[in-house]
């Protein structure tokens, strides 16, 4: 097989081939450290390459391997992380200028249970400075520059996990750990044409990753399918001591079922562009053919966006207060990261609480309405992925919908897959969201195999990769 054949290969194909000894796990981590090498640094995806521990956990692989203990279906696939998740003795710079050599001396839980699991680092990813907290308004807000979807890269490959997002869909590494707070995961895959999941909060331990908001932060799987999501869902899930907010829950993967029931999120399309709209209508008809679809399901009417903001204003505030008053946040990239940390700084204590009681309504509504369907569906985002130069709000004007799932989901603590369900004629991808009732994210992840079995858009591969 050529490089860029077995650089797409699934997660199992690639597990086939190492435990048939088809390729060995140094010859599969050479191939991914060379890719990521060449391709990375245009595409604003890597920002440091782990080429000596990567070798190493590779030899390590191979000789157990060759000895007949496979650790499971990770063992030897090498991995990317997005730059905010520690790693022993190499930088977490959390995308931005005032961090670019820090260095921790242990490794997060999600990067511990990988290792555990056999699987190879092959390099930290680019990520939006600071994980975008600070109120970014503009592709360019990293110290490593716009991160770029392969697919045409004029286009922006979306944040914060946007190294993870353009990376995967690259063939730059067979899956990566990306992070969402508010549409973090989510986005990069829509604009990279990927698959991803947002796990129920609680379900993946935060030890050792940059915290944005405490009440919302996930860590999460992006891969090339729903199935190999879920193969590393199952590593990285768990009971963590170290983060109380972990619920004590373990995943194993979910076989898909014969018929699903899923609601079509009113409001979520109507108004979203042309080409994502048509593709989201195709993907009804799609799951049309193994799902009872009910149109003109309505979220509750209650305040995402202001919750949303609040919390993460509020509490990224406190995380970064000494960045912020120390005036430091002068060498951050993107012009409104400059001086939104002092913005958010003045959030008024009454309205955090306010915000709080708020969360606490719609994790209870969202989660009822979540409950009574397999799934709600809707377009991940929007638009299309936006153009690089130009400032988000001067993108698409008149277009909305589709970040309800992001909003009203992440507020709730509820898990959310994005997959790629089509193509607009400028060669960029589309992506179908479908959001789920808490600690169902096997059923999302069935549900969204599922769908990828009737489809073929996560086996496309973008031009010059």
């Amino acid at each position: 097989m050529t490089e860029p054949d077995i650089a797409f290969l699934s997660i199992a194909e690639l597990g086939a081939k190492l435990r048939s000894r088809a390729v060995s796990p140094v010859e599969l981590a050479t191939v991914f450290l060379d890719r990521l090498e060449k391709h990375g640094p245009g595409l604003g995806a890597l920002v440091t390459l782990t080429r000596e521990r990567a070798l190493a956990e590779a030899r390590e692989a191979e000789k157990e391997l060759r000895a007949g203990k496979v650790r499971g279906p990770l063992h030897g696939i090498p991995y990317g992380l997005k730059d905010l998740v520690a790693t022993k003795g190499i930088p977490t710079t959390w995308g931005a200028e005032p961090y670019r050599n820090q260095v921790f001396d242990f490794d997060a839980t999600a990067a511990t249970k990988l290792r555990e699991a056999g699987a190879v680092l092959v390099a930290k990813l680019s990520m939006v400075e600071l994980a975008g907290g600070l109120g970014y308004n503009n592709a360019d807000a990293s110290f490593t520059g716009p991160g770029r979807t392969p697919w045409n890269r004029d286009f922006w490959s979306g944040g914060s996990s946007s190294g993870p997002g353009s990376a995967v869909a690259a063939g730059l590494v067979p899956f990566a750990i990306g992070s969402e707070t508010s549409g973090s995961i989510l986005t990069p895959s829509a604009f990279c044409g990927v698959s991803g999941l947002r796990p129920t909060y609680g379900l993946v331990s935060r030890h050792g990753a940059m915290p944005l908001a405490f009440t919302l932060d996930k860590l999460g799987p992006m891969a090339r399918s729903a199935a190999d999501c879920a193969l590393v869902l199952a590593a990285i899930a768990g009971k963590d001591p170290k983060d109380p907010q972990t619920a004590g829950r373990s995943f194993t993967p979910e076989a898909p079922r014969t018929r699903y029931r899923v609601g079509v999120l009113k409001g979520s399309f109507e108004k979203a562009q042309p080409e994502v709209a048509a593709a989201f209508q195709e993907s009804l008809k799609v799951l049309g053919t193994f799902c009872d679809v009910v149109p003109d399901v309505e979220l509750p009417d209650l305040p995402y966006g202001p919750v949303v903001g609040t919390l993460v204003g509020a509490e990224g505030a406190a995380i970064f207060r000494e960045l912020i008053e120390s005036g430091k946040t002068r060498l951050l990239r993107a012009a409104n990261d400059k001086w939104g940390g002092f913005a958010a700084s003045m959030t008024l204590a009454v309205d955090y609480l306010d915000a709080l009681r708020a969360k606490a309504r719609i994790v209870r509504d969202v989660g009822a309405l979540a409950a009574k369907f397999d799934a709600l569906v809707a377009p991940t985002r929007a638009s299309l992925a936006y153009p690089i130069g130009l400032d988000f709000d001067k993108a698409y004007p008149g277009v909305s919908g589709g970040p309800a799932v992001i909003a009203a989901g992440t507020i709730a603590g509820l898990p959310a897959l994005s997959v790629p369900n089509g193509f607009a004629p400028n060669g960029l991808p589309t992506g179908l969201a479908f959001l789920g009732g808490g600690f169902r994210d096997g059923r999302l992840l069935a549900l969204g195999a599922r769908y990828q079995s009737a489809t073929d858009f996560h086996r496309k591969r973008p031009p010059s990769y």
